[in-house]
């Protein structure tokens, strides 16, 4: 009885941990596609970025899939938000909805497709 009980435990410490590694694996996918959608803007728009997201999908066509950025949405474990979009620059950043359960990393992207990746605090 205690081998099964190890072996469930074991099992579900897996499947999480695979779910953990999918979600940050999605985040990070989400947030190149914007960090490339911003890039493609500013190229267009002679080095200026969007003052707001909602540039990206109102041009035709569109730079990106409206899906990718839904301020404040839950997509795959995360949360996206941008907190900086200037026209000069931007800082963009997927959170786990639930550190350490549905991700254990903060992603961020900054201006020129700089990522930066920081453990997420339970805290938080």
């Amino acid at each position: 009885m205690a081998f099964v009980a190890l072996f469930l435990r074991f099992s579900i410490v897996q499947v999480i941990q695979w779910r953990i590694d999918q979600n940050e694996a999605a985040a990070q996918e989400s947030l190149k596609l914007v960090s490339t959608a911003l890039e493609l803007y500013a190229k267009d728009h002679m080095g200026s970025y969007p003052q707001s997201l909602h540039s990206l999908v109102q041009s035709t066509p569109a730079y990106i899939n409206p899906e990718y950025i839904a301020e404040s949405s839950k997509r795959r474990g995360y949360m996206f938000a941008c907190s900086r979009l200037e026209q000069s620059s931007y800082s963009c950043s997927e959170s786990p909805a639930a550190c350490g359960l549905t991700g254990k990393k903060i992603f961020t992207v900054t201006t020129g497709g700089s990522m930066i990746i920081e453990e997420c605090s339970k805290d938080e």
